[in-house]
């Protein structure tokens, strides 16, 4: 079955089991963020020994990933910077571990969905983090057709939010099904993340047929994910914009595209 969620705050990430609900509620409420008594370092950034702490913990479980990134955030790192340079290269870290069989496919799963709770955990401080007025734009964001991972997505849509736009995310499990999410309403701009070969040349002609005929026939159409980074000229179709950034980066470069088509 398709998931399809419509503004990020009906989203409902993978599960996760907590020993105790009660101390997981308390530690969500009490993040060293939102009691204050911390400033954002500007200079300060996250190295690979750093990243790779996350990686190890997120194989021990939810908690010792929660407590990495609580950490981080006592020593004054923003949850933006947190996000690009920790939890996304974490995640890449996690792939390559898998590919070289240092982990299994069960453990990079888990793994993963610890990170992406999490996401869905700070996802309220972090809007809050750099509020912004609300942009009247409207974003859909999909994976490619059958996708096993939506964690990028996922945190490129958190950076849209913060930004102001209103996200949907969706995850098409077949080509018909990404055709009616494209087809489901209006969109000023639509995101596809690839992350394999498998659909390029569908892909590549389908989405000039999905744009001639949506809602809205001047929506901007966008693509990235990890195909944007290892194998970006194969991405490079007519009626899309290669995005190969990352999220923050995205996000100026979409609505820069935007304001520029207005004016």
């Amino acid at each position: 079955m398709p998931q399809f969620q419509f503004d990020h705050p009906f989203f409902q990430p993978p599960e996760v089991r907590e020993p105790d609900q009660a101390a997981a509620t308390s530690r969500l409420q009490a993040g060293p963020r939102l009691v204050g008594g911390t400033s954002y370092e500007s200079r300060a950034d996250l190295d690979a020994h750093q990243v790779q702490t996350l990686a190890r913990a997120s194989l021990v479980g939810l908690e010792a990933a929660r407590r990495v990134i609580f950490g981080w955030q006592r020593q004054g790192l923003s949850l933006a910077l947190i996000y690009t340079r920790g939890i996304a290269p974490c995640a890449r870290l996690l792939g390559q571990w898998w590919y070289a069989d240092d982990i299994n496919f069960a453990q990079t799963t888990l793994a993963s969905t610890h990170l992406h709770r999490l996401l869905h955990e700070f996802s309220a401080e972090f809007v809050r983090e750099e509020p912004c007025a609300t942009q009247n734009l409207s974003l859909l964001l999909l994976t490619e057709p059958g996708a096993q991972h939506s964690l990028g997505l996922f945190m490129l849509g958190e950076f849209f939010r913060r930004a102001g736009w209103s996200v949907t995310l969706g995850i098409p499990p077949d080509v018909g099904e990404f055709e009616r999410m494209f087809r489901a309403e209006w969109f000023d701009a639509i995101g596809v993340s690839v992350s394999t070969d498998r659909h390029l040349d569908t892909l590549e002609k389908l989405l000039p047929q999905l744009k001639a005929t949506s809602v809205n026939l001047d929506m901007h159409i966008f693509v990235g994910g990890p195909m944007a980074q290892l194998e970006p000229q194969r991405l490079r179709w007519h009626c899309a914009e290669l995005m190969a950034e990352d999220a923050p980066g995205t996000v100026r470069r979409v609505s820069e595209s935007l304001a520029s088509r207005v004016v």
